[in-house]
């Protein structure tokens, strides 16, 4: 899924796109606890497989943002595929200067180096509350609130706090 060519203008070199396979997908979504009044945003969204499953499955609305324009048509399709086109759009666009403030759930699979540059805008865009859950990285000294093993993968799990109780 998610590592979707996303970071930078040289996206792809720094983040490969690799599919995050389905059951981490679910496992992401409940572990956030997503519901009908959510907003998931996925960060480097591949083939919008994890907005398409919040949509799908959660009744959530999504947004999934890639650099890679073939990665967002492929979101586009899988929308349209499993009917949830309406609640779900992918915006081609580096996730460093997207707009994130309407996220309630932001869902990542980046890489650490990625995922440490991001953490202050995480931090600044998010409203506290916001839960964001990675596959297979953290960030750095931030804790998890909760990490779940999936088969072979980490699920990290967050929630943003009121603002300044953490050092971006």
């Amino acid at each position: 899924m998610l590592v979707g060519a996303s970071a930078l203008a040289t996206a792809s070199a720094q983040v490969p796109y690799i599919q995050t396979p389905d059951r981490v997908v679910m496992e992401m979504l409940k572990l956030a606890n997503v519901g009908e009044n959510d907003v998931v945003y996925d960060l480097g969204s591949g083939d919008g497989r994890i907005v398409v499953a919040a949509a799908e499955y959660f009744g959530a609305r999504g947004v999934g943002i890639d650099i890679d324009p073939e990665r967002v048509a492929d979101g586009i399709a899988k929308a349209r595929t499993h009917g949830v086109d309406d609640r779900v759009r992918f915006i081609q666009q580096d996730l460093f200067t997207a707009d994130l403030s309407e996220a309630t759930v932001v869902t990542l699979y980046l890489v650490p180096r990625i995922n440490m540059k991001l953490r202050p805008k995480l931090l600044r865009e998010l409203k506290p509350g916001t839960r964001i859950v990675s596959h297979n990285f953290g960030m750095g000294d931030w804790k998890p609130t909760r990490t779940l093993r999936v088969g072979n993968s980490k699920v990290y799990y967050w929630v943003v706090p009121p603002s300044g109780s953490i050092r971006p």
